[in-house]
């Protein structure tokens, strides 16, 4: 699970739909990237909310850990309730094995506390969270609670980016 990177409020005539990434979303992405890829995360299969700065987020993502496999942005993810989101999840086909999924708060921080038992407060811009199940088919999300495999979020990187990380942040 991501929640998008930081959004860009300095165009007021746009709608919150509309809004795109600011430049330290642009940054963040790099150095979030750049973990994921170390961390070789290959989702399966990419669910993003439609809006701007979730399909900007997935996009550059994806770049840094070289997915080319299918990737879906739906309505359905934007500003909704994480029943709709489980919804969704459950109803994915069971070839994948992993999906990555883009969206917002509070909806993505709700999701993230129902679907494993580690209390996250809060789920900043770019954070991302892994959870692992233990499951045979996406329906069986609705009932079974995963584990948290990892959650990273921007500012843990302010002061220290490990040193494999930032060897491929320029990649």
């Amino acid at each position: 699970m991501v929640r998008h990177a930081k959004s860009d409020w300095s165009d007021g005539s746009l709608s919150d739909f509309e809004r795109g990434v600011k430049k330290r979303g642009y940054k963040d992405l790099n150095t979030i990237g750049s973990y994921l890829a170390l961390k070789n995360i290959a989702p399966d299969y990419v669910l993003s909310s439609a809006a701007l700065r979730a399909q900007i987020t997935t996009e550059e993502l994806i770049k840094k850990i070289s997915y080319n496999g299918e990737v879906e942005y739906m309505d359905e993810l934007y500003l909704t309730k994480p029943e709709t989101i489980l919804n969704v999840l459950s109803l994915e086909d069971n070839r994948y094995n992993s999906i990555l999924l883009v969206g917002h708060n509070p909806s993505i921080s709700e999701l993230a506390n129902f679907l494993q038992n580690e209390n996250i407060a809060k789920f900043p811009t770019l954070g991302v969270l892994k959870i692992d199940f233990d499951i045979d088919s996406w329906q069986d999300i609705l009932q079974k609670k995963g584990k948290l495999d990892f959650f990273i979020f921007p500012k843990q990187f302010k002061y220290y980016i490990p040193k494999e990380v930032r060897e491929t942040l320029n990649k």
